[in-house]
């Protein structure tokens, strides 16, 4: 059954999203979703992902509430510097940090946090230095943003995941 259906949870989700974008529960969109649900599982199981184990799972609940309040508190940020409120002169750059952190379950979850946080972006991460390259919309501090993502993210992501 698992040659069939390696990932049983990510083909069902596949054909929600197929019938959900098709809009429709046909007999052939049924069939074209499952087809695509088993072919996707299959890709998935070529892909050879790296098992994950989360130690702390409670720190899930805390890291997300973070991520949340950050990305409200960025987004009204964001909206003023664009409406061109607050007169002051705006510069923009590139944040080098260093991470002790090298799960990929761990560093892909601290890009999705960086990247959906508006006036942020994940640019690069050097895996032999182990340093982190983001930009900011409005660099006052960079002191301020490495400890903002050690402090904040990263903490709480080592926890989860190592």
């Amino acid at each position: 059954m698992t040659r069939l259906l390696p990932f049983p949870i990510v083909s069902f989700c596949l054909l929600a999203l197929w019938l959900l974008l098709n809009q429709a529960v046909t007999f052939g969109h049924v069939l074209l979703g499952c087809l695509v649900a088993l072919v996707g599982g299959w890709i998935l199981t070529a892909l050879e992902l790296p098992s994950v184990r989360i130690r702390r799972p409670g720190v899930i609940l805390r890291l997300a509430a973070l991520v949340t309040i950050d990305i409200v508190r960025s987004n009204l940020a964001v909206g003023r510097i664009v409406l061109g409120l607050g007169r002051r002169q705006r510069k923009s750059g590139f944040v080098e940090i260093p991470l002790d952190m090298r799960a990929p379950y761990g560093l892909a979850s601290l890009a999705c946090i960086i990247t959906s946080t508006p006036g942020t972006l994940w640019v690069n991460f050097d895996a032999q230095r182990g340093v982190l390259t983001i930009h900011v919309l409005d660099l006052v501090d960079d002191e301020e943003w490495i400890r903002t993502i050690k402090e904040r993210y990263e903490r709480h992501l080592l926890e989860i995941f190592e």
